[in-house]
C-alpha cells in the first residue's frame, strides 16, 4: 500500500512538473503579449486541476493496467501451449498466430474508438465541414486502418522481415492516393494518422509489441518489439482517404443514377 502512494505522488509530482511550463506559456501569452485577463478564472483553475487529476490516474492505470495487460496477453497468446506448436523455432509457422492477428486488429479498433484525441478532431471536423464529414464514419474509417496496420505490425514482427520495407511501400500508396483524393479530406487524413497514436492507443500497442518480440524465437525486443506504432500512424492515412474516394465514387454514382 506504501508502495502504491509513493508511486502515486511521485507520477503525480512529474505530472506537474511536465505541465507547468505548457501552462506557464498559456498565462504569460495571455498576459505579456495579448495582455488580456482570463475570463472566468476560477473555473479555467478547476478545469486545470481536473486535467492534472486526470493524467495522474491515467498514468497511474498505464502502469498497474494497460502495460501489464497488453504484455500478459501477448504472452498468453504467444504460448507454444495454447497454440499447440512447438516450443522452439523449427516448425513455427506465421500463420500458427492467428488469434495475434485477431487480436491485434480487435485492440488496435476499440483503442483508436476511444481515442480522446480522435474524438476531437471528428467533432471539429463535423464543425467546420457542416456535416459533410461524419463524426462516426471518420472514426470507423481510423479505427478501421489501426487494425489493420497493426495487425500486419504483428505479422511483420512474427515472420521477421524488415520494417522498412512496408513503411516504403505504404507511404509510395499514401502518395498515389493523395494524387487521386478529394482535396478537402488529404489534410484531415495525414492528421488523423498523428492522433492515433496517442494516450490510449500507444501504451497497449507498445505492450503488445514487446511482449510478442519477447515470446517469439528468434525476435529481439530492442530490434522488433517497436515498430508497430508506425504502423498505427500510417494505415490510418490510406482507411481515410479510401473511406473518401468511396465516399465520392458513392455520390457520383447516386448523381448519375438521378440524371437518368
Amino acid at each position: 500500500m506504501n508502495e502504491a502512494l509513493q508511486h502515486f505522488f511521485s507520477v503525480m509530482v512529474g505530472t506537474v512538473l511536465d505541465v507547468l511550463p505548457i501552462a506557464g506559456i498559456l498565462i504569460g501569452f495571455q498576459f505579456l503579449v495579448l495582455r488580456r485577463p482570463i475570463k472566468n478564472p476560477k473555473e479555467v483553475l478547476f478545469g486545470f486541476l481536473l486535467v492534472l487529476l486526470g493524467l495522474v490516474l491515467f498514468l497511474q492505470g498505464l502502469d498497474l493496467a494497460l502495460f501489464p495487460l497488453g504484455e500478459l496477453m501477448a504472452n498468453q497468446l504467444t504460448s507454444p501451449e495454447i497454440l499447440n506448436i512447438p516450443d522452439t523455432g523449427d516448425g513455427v509457422k506465421w500463420h500458427h498466430y492467428f488469434w495475434v492477428y485477431l487480436f491485434a486488429a480487435c485492440i488496435g479498433f476499440s483503442t483508436t474508438i476511444a481515442e480522446p484525441s480522435l474524438i476531437a478532431v471528428a467533432i471539429k471536423a463535423n464543425q467546420v465541414s457542416a456535416g459533410a464529414i461524419s463524426k462516426w464514419g471518420l472514426r470507423i474509417a481510423v479505427a478501421i486502418g489501426v487494425a489493420v496496420g497493426i495487425s500486419l505490425g504483428c505479422y511483420r514482427i512474427i515472420s521477421g522481415t524488415p520494417l522498412h520495407w512496408y513503411i516504403m511501400t505504404g507511404y509510395v500508396v499514401v502518395i498515389v492516393q493523395t494524387v487521386y483524393a478529394p482535396r478537402t479530406i488529404i489534410a484531415l487524413a495525414y492528421d488523423s494518422g498523428g492522433v492515433t497514436t496517442s494516450t490510449v492507443t500507444v501504451p497497449l500497442v507498445a505492450a503488445l509489441g514487446l511482449g510478442l518480440s519477447s515470446n517469439i524465437p528468434g525476435r529481439n525486443p530492442v530490434m522488433d518489439g517497436f515498430g508497430l506504432i508506425a504502423f498505427a500512424s500510417l494505415f490510418p492515412i490510406m482507411s481515410v482517404m479510401a473511406y473518401a474516394q468511396l465516399s465520392e465514387w458513392r455520390s457520383k454514382r447516386q448523381s448519375d443514377d438521378t440524371t437518368r
